[in-house]
């Protein structure tokens, strides 16, 4: 209660700022306050805070809080049944038949799902596709009719734009906060496939997870045009089958150059395939300077990462390679992405001579 008493006392400053104080009139002098000035604040400043705050009335019909069950577990040498665990999180509808994106983690092994929507309206909720690997999933509900975000361009979206994060924070009513696109780029998780993900300084607490981040249009921390391509498979597969090539690979450094008998230091450097993998199968050998993947050109391993990643499963590609300095074409079909392939590029030995920066990533 102290927290938000303080809260609202902080807001009502915050309101009365730009509007100056107050003088006391006779009739002000039984009250226990003073009413604010009619004067009004600067029209740039009117005209940005109405903007906003109608965005975010028209964002709230189609944001949904999400509330999770999942099994316990009990604790060793205890034959008590263990205590179901619950946790909260955000979604946004993309389509009036009750169709919700959220993030993987919110719904992940969940017994149990319950969607509120914004008019207090319960349903049961199940889980249609998920994925781990960006932290996507599709819920849906038995609905009609209902509001819907649809989603933007992230493309366009630019470092320093204005933005605002909405969601059920600590499982309490709507909540916005409002912050800048401080950085698009790799994400924290090093299994992610080479998109570019927005990090923002907008407040987003506990309970905040699968809810929009949004400017003009809609977007998503994981950028809605990588949710546009995924959404398709969820909803069809109810998962994600992601291209692999099964090579470990690095940046081309100054150093490779001579080395490789290079003229410039650009590519994707291939470190070592996996013996049986597509790239092997293909014909791609250690020390293969990866230039192109149908017609595509790369420029850095995230390129390799992002393309590769987003071809259709058993689609044969052309890759074109500088081998001893001399430009080579193999045919590669894209093979499916799984953990343990994953794991077992991670856990592969690294040459001493590499540096952090130079460390092989798999693809």
């Amino acid at each position: 209660m102290v927290v938000r008493v303080r809260a609202v006392l902080a807001l009502l400053a915050l309101v009365m700022f730009p509007l100056g104080c107050a003088r006391p009139t006779s009739a002000d002098q039984a009250k226990l306050w003073q009413e604010a000035p009619a004067s009004a604040a600067a029209p740039e400043l009117t005209r940005f805070n109405d903007l906003l705050a109608n965005l975010a009335d028209r964002l709230r019909p189609a944001l949904v809080h999400v509330r999770v069950r999942r099994a316990g577990a009990s604790p060793k040498d205890d034959d008590s049944p263990a205590e179901p665990r619950r946790s909260t999180g955000s979604g946004f509808i993309i389509e009036s038949s009750g169709l919700i994106v959220t993030n993987a983690h919110v719904v992940e092994q969940a017994e149990w799902i319950q969607v509120r929507l914004a008019d207090g309206r319960r349903f049961n909720g199940r889980t249609v596709g998920l994925d781990s690997r960006v932290d996507l999933a599709l819920v849906r509900i038995d609905a009609g009719g209902l509001p819907v975000l649809p989603l933007g361009d992230s493309n366009r979206m630019r470092v320093g734009e204005f933005v605002l994060a909405l969601g059920h924070p600590f499982g309490l009513e709507q909540s916005v906060s409002f912050g800048i696109v401080s950085r698009k780029g790799a994400p924290l998780t090093v299994a992610a496939p080479g998109f570019d993900f927005i990090q923002t300084d907008a407040a987003i607490n506990p309970g905040n997870s699968g809810g929009p981040l949004v400017n003009m249009s809609i977007g998503f921390a994981i950028p809605s045009n990588l949710v546009k391509l995924l959404v398709p498979q969820l909803a069809s597969k109810g998962k994600v089958e992601w291209g692999w090539l099964g090579v470990s690979i690095a940046e081309v450094t100054d150093e490779d150059v001579p080395r490789l008998k290079l003229r410039e230091a650009r590519g994707v450097l291939v470190r070592g395939g996996m013996p049986g993998e597509p790239a092997a199968v293909g014909g791609v050998k250690a020390d293969d300077v990866l230039v192109a993947v149908d017609g595509t050109p790369l420029e850095s391993p995230r390129d390799l990462q992002r393309v590769v990643s987003s071809t259709p499963v058993g689609k044969r590609v052309r890759v074109v390679l500088l081998r001893e300095g001399r430009e080579t074409e193999v045919e590669v079909t894209i093979g499916l992405y799984k953990e343990r392939e994953a794991s077992r590029e991670r856990e592969a030995p690294v040459n001493p001579k590499d540096t952090p920066k130079d460390s092989p990533k798999g693809e």
